[in-house]
């Protein structure tokens, strides 16, 4: 049997989809309060709920053992896609109590119930970025950067807890997907720059980063796990595209208009503080933050060489994707 935790989310949501269609028994692990919607949403837009009824579904919490030991009982393999996933400095703390205790927890229980093989999600985050070089692989090392989100910070270190249980003797596999393109929640995480363009988002920036569909995502893994192959990490990347041209794409899918004002460098900065000034009276949650604002002035280029040798993979398209995604979002939100 096969465990994923974070199982609501979007690739996790997404990988039981997959895991499922190729007859796998799988257990998800969820929160008592998680919303099912994505998990519904994926299911229903592939035509085959049905499948639903195959997963078996347990209340846990990566940060309380006794629920892990008990979620990975009978568990064979397992895919560790629960994280908390924010660009809000007041999260810090949280982010890292879930992203990294909560990792190491997880490989630890997998080490103590003998696990045979463990796939991490994490984040091109998490791999070094350099001022010097924008050209990123899985070598690139990691250094201390200004250029660091905190979540990027939250994701090295957890994988820094799997490097040391593959030490210990775990089999591992890290993936480190870029930014994801999926029908999830247009409020939350990737999928909230849908959101942003289907109410009328006004800027644009020539930001550059990779993007890839959660289909390939999942895909990968998948493979991963079913190979030989461990303690390797890889980056999960179809395409490395400007924002301006994200943007104008779910524009059209979408048919709305098209962003129209070019965002430089202080422009950025100041509409950050805007959007915090704004919510700081509603108490509301901000679309742009400081990390996000900086971050979409990057440019960004991930390299994908390793993951096409080690498993063949033919990516989606990040144009085919959006079509794909803005139709589906259309259908599930009506």
């Amino acid at each position: 049997m096969i465990l994923v935790t974070g199982a609501t989310g979007l690739i996790g949501a997404r990988l039981l989809f997959d895991l499922t269609s190729a007859g796998k028994n799988v257990r998800a692990m969820r929160h008592s309060n998680s919303s099912m919607t994505i998990v519904n949403n994926i299911f229903a837009s592939n035509g085959n709920n049905d499948l639903l009824k195959r997963i078996e579904w347990v209340k846990g919490d990566i940060n309380e053992v006794y629920s892990i030991l008990e979620a990975m009982k009978g568990i064979k393999q397992v895919y560790h896609c629960a994280a908390l996933v924010s660009f809000t400095p007041a999260d810090y703390k949280q982010m890292m109590h879930v992203n990294v205790q909560g990792t190491a927890n997880m490989v630890n229980m997998a080490l103590e119930t003998g696990i045979e093989k463990f796939c991490h999600v994490s984040s091109v985050a998490a791999i070094g970025r350099s001022e010097e070089d924008n050209h990123i692989a899985e070598t690139s090392p990691w250094k201390t950067s200004k250029q660091n989100s905190n979540y990027a910070i939250s994701k090295y270190e957890a994988e820094c807890e799997v490097w040391r249980a593959a030490e210990e003797g775990l089999n591992t596999i890290i993936v480190n997907p870029s930014m994801v393109l999926g029908p999830g929640d247009m409020h939350k995480g990737s999928t909230e720059l849908f959101g942003g363009v289907w109410k009328g988002l006004k800027f644009y920036s020539e930001g550059i980063n990779g993007f890839v569909d959660v289909r390939d995502v999942t895909k990968s893994m998948m493979q991963l796990m079913e190979s030989n192959i461990t303690n390797q990490r890889y980056i999960i990347s179809a395409e490395n595209i400007s924002y301006r041209d994200l943007f104008f794409e779910m524009a059209d899918a979408f048919n709305k208009a098209r962003p129209s004002i070019k965002v430089n460098t202080w422009m950025s900065e100041l509409i950050w503080r805007i959007e915090a000034f704004r919510t700081f009276f509603t108490r509301g949650k901000p679309f742009i933050t400081k990390e996000t604002a900086q971050n979409s002035q990057y440019q960004w280029f991930y390299s994908n060489e390793k993951i096409r040798k080690a498993i063949g993979i033919d990516f989606i398209p990040v144009r085919q994707s959006i079509r794909y995604n803005c139709k589906v979002l259309l259908q599930v939100t009506k």
